[in-house]
């Protein structure tokens, strides 16, 4: 990051005469926001507070749903500030162009980006702290400021004895004046960065005093649920609202743009109220399609267009021409839910100019769009709390949840909360695009001398651009909403950031081959979709993983070797590959009756490698083992980069052993965990992890564990068994 520390840092005075620290995060220059040199003017991203009391507030832009930010980026601080992470109480930001995440220009959290963009402002804005400090306390000592330190928050003095805590200085820190840049504490200085570290909000999850959405409890408070489509796009006929609302408790029953709304004195009255609700649904222009339908037109598309072109290098039809064998091979993944284990809630407050919501968000700000989309308010009437969420693996992204819970709650114009039940959590998701993947390979003296990949399958951003580009512009108006988001998907990739979904971990193909064709071919069957855990690496990293394990297998090569050889020029792919296989003990035999498959992948700009041994017992796949090693740059919190390694590693098992969402004429197949089931902890294999030790900037590690473990899984059940499984869910006697 390009900064000079002038740039995004600027010192005040508190309302509560502390002293406060505002800092612009990287890639904010693009925005009208942060330090206007011409003006004076300064609009905080966000801050970092000390009070006279001793006490110390951070404000986090980032959501916690289980990822670490609120350990992770409070210790960015704590290190630089010279003060204990536990002694730091992070408070979620509010709703403002401020706090946006600079590369996605919207404030959501997603992409595992919130350690990266965050790594170097906010230590500076805590070394700015404590140096303003240690200037104050050198005042008050009349000693020059190199003479004394700071420590476990306080300012030391030289003879070692005499010291002050931060709480006593913060009034007169905030009048000095701090020239020229800042040196950032060196890496062996380090008390509290790349140490293992609890957790500071295990305690609060543990004994039940952390708030998440459905926690959420208001005065006067009623509940309300909503009766969907069982088809997506259904809309109402009609429905018997006279018979439910003469029902104990309940007090409204109304049609809303997705259903009809039930809404009662108590929550178990308001479901049952839906049961005795019967509704009448014109089908007429709501979704129609079965599974076989979907992969029927993603073949019939993928026959009729070979698709964009997406990385083009020398040329793959010369190699076929000139290979010994041609490898061909398809791949086929199905939709997929999100299954958070917190389902879809939030809490909503009409007070006649303002709404307020309480919700679970991944993206405030888009909720605030939300609101504005089925009421007569502007996005600045809302007030979006954010709370902490029970998992958000990219559902949280998209905004229905609150657009229902504002539209009961400006009918009502008292505080509702709008629950999900599992069955509607699962049958009303967004999903995981299904995908297909059509692979072709030259080989020629056992050297791979061709790639080339077909993606089929829609692009995200069609469906997410709805409220994803008026929270951009929240200036607009209502009705401009939809243009907006239409005049987003004709820029894209010129105005607005070109849709990756589709192809990423396709496009960045590491294996040395001199002749790669990959394209996409766009087309969308109708299926609502958004962002799932690892996005498009998670379907490309089974099909690429896969297909390279064939090609080792077709080559007569050891799997590990194959790819060994084809990466030697990549440092940090070669390096997570030779960790994992050395941790797996990959060239001693498996015990009886199990095999080992292997995958190496990048995503999100992390390098992972993986090792599964599996087997087959009493019928079913057994998955004993798995060996990690992850390169993710430099580390914060060690703990925190395996939990969410073993987090991201059990998610893929779960969706390569069980995962898949299925149609029949436009109805969702499943309902709850008893048919859409996750991992359960009897099935939890061993995981090793092995973190590189590296000064790379750091990158994410809440999503890279997810790709690799799918197709490692695969390869091993084909070394086990023989026969090659190329869609998933994988099966035992395949």
């Amino acid at each position: 990051m390009a900064m000079k520390r002038r740039d995004f840092l600027k010192v005040s005075v508190g309302a509560s005469g502390g002293l406060v620290v505002s800092l612009a995060l990287p890639g904010c220059a693009g925005i009208q926001t942060g330090y206007q040199p011409e003006t004076g003017e300064w609009r905080p991203d966000a801050w970092l507070e000390l009070t006279p009391n001793d006490e110390v507030f951070f404000t986090l832009a980032r959501v916690e749903m289980g990822q670490g930010t609120y350990t992770g980026l409070t210790t960015l601080i704590a290190e630089e500030l010279e003060i204990k992470p536990e002694r730091i109480t992070p408070r979620f930001a509010p709703v403002a162009p401020e706090y946006r995440n600079p590369l996605y220009k919207l404030q959501l959290t997603g992409g595992s980006t919130s350690v990266a963009t965050s790594w170097e402002p906010l230590r500076m804005a805590g070394a700015e702290a404590r140096l303003m400090l240690v200037m104050a306390a050198a005042r008050v000592w009349n000693l020059e400021a190199a003479e004394c330190h700071a420590s476990e928050g306080r300012v030391v003095h030289p003879n070692g004895i005499d010291s002050m805590a931060y709480g006593k200085l913060v009034e007169l820190a905030a009048k000095e004046v701090v020239r020229g840049d800042i040196a950032l504490k060196p890496r062996e200085q380090w008390k509290y960065i790349g140490k293992q570290q609890g957790r500071l909000d295990a305690r609060a999850k543990s004994t039940g005093t952390a708030v998440y959405g459905i926690d959420v409890e208001l005065p006067d408070m009623v509940y309300g649920v909503i009766a969907r489509s069982p088809r997506h796009g259904g809309r109402v006929a009609g429905f018997n609202g006279d018979e439910v609302r003469a029902m104990t408790g309940v007090l409204e029953v109304f049609e809303t743009e997705r259903g009809v709304a039930v809404v009662a004195d108590k929550y178990w009255r308001a479901r049952k109220a839906q049961e005795a609700l019967s509704v009448g649904w014109d089908f007429s222009e709501a979704l129609s399609v079965s599974t076989d339908d979907v992969f029927e037109s993603y073949r019939t598309a993928a026959d009729e267009d070979p698709g964009e072109s997406e990385r083009s290098e020398g040329s793959f039809e010369r190699a076929v021409e000139g290979a010994e064998r041609v490898l061909e091979a398809e791949y086929v993944q199905p939709y997929l839910a999100h299954a958070t284990l917190e389902p879809m809630n939030a809490t909503a407050w009409y007070r006649g100019d303002r709404m307020e919501v309480w919700a679970p968000t991944q993206a405030p700000d888009l909720g605030r769009i939300a609101v504005a989309r089925v009421t007569d308010l502007g996005p600045d009437d809302v007030t979006i709390n954010t709370t902490f969420l029970g998992g958000g693996f990219g559902r949280r992204l998209t905004q229905d949840y609150i657009e229902e819970a504002a539209a009961v709650a400006y009918r009502l114009r008292r505080p509702v909360k709008v629950i999900w039940s599992r069955e509607e959590d699962t049958r009303h998701d967004l999903y995981r695009p299904a995908m297909l993947h059509r692979m072709r390979a030259s080989l020629s003296g056992g050297e791979l001398t061709g790639w080339h990949h077909q993606i089929v399958g829609p692009q995200i951003l069609d469906w997410y651009v709805r409220n994803a580009a008026p929270a951009q512009y929240p200036w607009a108006p209502r009705f401009m909403y939809d243009t907006l988001g239409k005049v987003g998907l004709m820029a894209e990739g010129i105005a607005t950031p070109k849709d990756m979904s589709a192809i990423e971990g396709a496009i960045e193909y590491p294996y040395q081959v001199d002749n790669i064709d990959i394209r996409h071919t766009h087309t969308d069957p109708g299926v609502p979709v958004t962002w799932w855990r690892s996005v498009g690496y998670s379907h490309n990293g089974f099909a690429v993983e896969t297909f390279m394990d064939e090609l080792a297998h077709e080559s007569g090569e050891d799997p590990y070797q194959f790819r060994r050889r084809l990466v030697s020029s990549e440092p940090r792919h070669l390096e997570v590959l030779d960790r994992a296989a050395h941790l797996a003990n990959w060239t001693a035999p498996a015990p009886q009756g199990r095999a080992r498959g292997i995958a190496l992948f990048r995503s999100f700009g992390t390098y992972v490698a993986q090792v599964v041994e599996a087997g087959i017992e009493n019928g079913a796949i057994r998955v004993y083992k798995v060996a990690c090693a992850v390169d993710c740059g430099q580390v914060v919190n060690p703990r925190i980069v395996e939990d969410q390694i073993e987090g991201g590693i059990l998610f893929g098992l779960t969706a390569a052993l069980y995962g898949e969402i299925t149609l029949e004429s436009g109805r969702v197949q499943q309902s709850n965990f008893h048919d859409y089931q996750l991992m359960r902890q009897y099935e939890r294999p061993d995981v090793l992890v092995a973190i590189v030790d590296s000064t790379e900037a750091p990158t994410g590690v809440g999503e890279p564990g997810v790709p690799p473990v799918i197709p490692a899984l695969g390869n091993a059940l084909f070394a086990l068994t023989g026969k090659r499984q190329r869609s998933l869910p994988l099966k035992a006697d395949a």
